[in-house]
């Protein structure tokens, strides 16, 4: 109960702040390396866009008009690199399994030529791991202030989508992050192992001074009753005494 609750006040925060013009939408764009195109029907190419590599993991599904007519420009503009997409999303990060993702988002345009095109029917879909209610929920949240920002492609945000355009995330700059964090993970396993034969060897250390402190006092021990100076009889009462 808390939980919803909770969700609901984030919810009617988020709202008013969009309605305040205080949640500022932030881009992020993806190279056209990373789309999917199918063959035009009716004017219109579905698309699909698909990264799951933190900080993103989702899927993003849509339809984009063909250009002038032209059934063919937008898979030439890929293989030229004339296409791409800007994701638009809300800063709203969530931790999962030790890992941030953002989890805001809520329009994506796709860039022709620089310009921007005609889409229409975009839906996201979250991706392990950050697929949970949580994140899901924040979704949802993110969809629907954003749609209180009004219109976001048609130059309001020219600066920002320029900036971001500038700098695309293509699947070299994926394939870094995760042969990065695939690294970190080995080094972090190595040491873990490292530790752990580290504490195998001073449990050993510890043990062998153990058994070696025992060893001298049952020898001292041995040395008290073995005195010459004991008579037969002390010196069988001194061995019943240790051994007692």
């Amino acid at each position: 109960m808390k939980k919803i609750l909770a969700l609901l006040v984030l919810a009617l925060v988020m709202a008013g702040y969009a309605q305040e013009g205080n949640i500022k939408p932030k881009f992020q764009a993806f190279s056209g390396a990373l789309l999917k195109l199918k063959e035009a029907d009716k004017g219109f190419h579905k698309f699909s866009l698909k990264v799951d590599v933190a900080p993103w993991a989702f899927q993003a599904i849509g339809e984009v008009r063909v250009p002038n007519g032209d059934t063919e420009a937008l898979r030439e503009a890929l293989f030229e690199g004339d296409l791409y997409a800007v994701l638009a999303y809300i800063d709203y990060p969530v931790e999962v399994k030790g890992e941030e993702y953002q989890v805001g988002l809520f329009d994506i345009m796709l860039f022709f030529d620089d310009e921007p095109t005609t889409v229409r029917n975009v839906k996201f879909k979250l991706l392990p791991p950050a697929d949970d209610d949580w994140s899901k929920s924040g979704l949802q949240d993110a969809q629907s202030s954003g749609s209180l920002l009004g219109k976001i492609w048609n130059g309001k945000y020219e600066r920002e989508i320029t900036k971001a355009s500038a700098d695309p995330m293509d699947k070299g700059k994926l394939n870094a992050i995760k042969r990065k964090k695939a690294a970190a993970a080995e080094e972090a396993a190595a040491m873990s192992v490292s530790e752990q034969k580290k504490k195998r060897m001073k449990d050993m250390a510890e043990e062998g001074k153990s058994k070696k402190k025992k060893k001298k006092k049952a020898s001292r021990d041995e040395d008290e009753c073995d005195d010459p100076s004991l008579t037969p009889r002390e010196k069988k009462r001194c061995l019943m005494k240790k051994k007692g």
